[in-house]
């Protein structure tokens, strides 16, 4: 079984979502996990702190994942699994949902040039703000 599906499977399978997976030239394998988010739609009492990753919960994936990539023969040195932090990356839609009205930084990889027209410059890019929405794609990659 591929690396990437084998960290998915352990991660999802102890109830926890897979944030991010990197490989570093030296042997590392970092893993990043966070706690499902139901939707704004949950049980959740509003304005309750959310719950977190503990070092417990990584200390777990740690010794399946240990165990399931032995048994893979997956090649790593060492292996680190945390919580994403206050850094945490938005990567998927359910991200961007779960964030909205949060203030966060957006770093894109190449400046917007004549796209930003007279709104900011057109070799800035670094922003921050709050998320107001986020609106969903349709097939296409448009919303």
């Amino acid at each position: 079984m591929a690396l990437q599906q084998t960290v998915e499977q352990t991660v999802a399978g102890l109830g926890y979502d897979l944030v991010e997976i990197e490989r570093s030239a030296g042997g590392l394998l970092r893993v990043t996990i966070d706690l499902p988010w139901n939707g704004p739609n949950s049980e959740a009492v509003p304005g309750a702190p959310e719950p977190f990753v503990t070092v417990e919960d990584c200390e777990k994936v740690t010794r399946q994942l240990q165990f399931a990539l032995e048994v893979d023969g997956a090649e790593y040195k060492r292996l680190e699994v945390s919580s994403p932090g206050i850094d945490r990356p938005l990567r998927h839609e359910k991200d961007f949902e779960r964030f909205v009205g949060e203030v966060i930084d957006l770093t894109l990889k190449a400046p917007m040039g004549a796209a930003a027209g007279t709104l900011v410059s057109a070799t800035r890019k670094k922003f921050r703000g709050t998320l107001e929405r986020a609106a969903k794609l349709l097939a296409g990659g448009r919303h």
